[in-house]
């Protein structure tokens, strides 16, 4: 998330290169660029080759929800699995957990589905109006 906030923060026309990224976010290059990679392919940002190359939003952040990054890194994350791995498990089937897990995972899941990233970039100052803008340098 917090390289994809990057991203959108730096949204000027020209690609963001992974490296760059990962030196600001001080994460690892190579970590940083399979994940990168990863969001491109689920369609969350736009990748492109050579020596300008970089990532860019896929789309704006008022249509990127924050479930959609995490989807397309674990699509697990948001399923209605059972917490102990209970190939059946249901309200009438529960598990041990069910109940108490059922109580936590659904307002966990319906703020990573409402939440936009524009929503999460207000937080951080100069952000928003790069946020809602990203999608206009990739469509123009």
């Amino acid at each position: 998330m917090r390289a994809v906030l990057y991203i959108a923060r730096q949204s000027g026309g020209d690609p963001i290169r992974a490296s760059e990224i990962a030196d600001t976010l001080e994460v690892p290059s190579n970590y940083l660029s399979k994940i990168l990679h990863t969001l491109a392919r689920s369609g969350v940002l736009k990748s492109e080759r050579g020596p300008r190359g970089g990532f860019r939003l896929a789309r704006s952040g008022d249509e990127l929800v924050l479930a959609d990054l995490l989807e397309a890194l674990d699509p697990s994350v948001l399923r209605a699995d059972c917490l102990l791995g209970n190939s059946d498990c249901s309200d009438h089937t529960a598990c041990a957990v069910h109940i108490r897990w059922k109580q936590v995972r659904e307002p966990v899941c319906r703020f990573f589905r409402e939440t936009t990233l524009a929503d999460v970039a207000e937080r951080v100052p100069g952000a928003v109006s790069a946020v809602r803008k990203g999608i206009e340098v990739i469509s123009a």
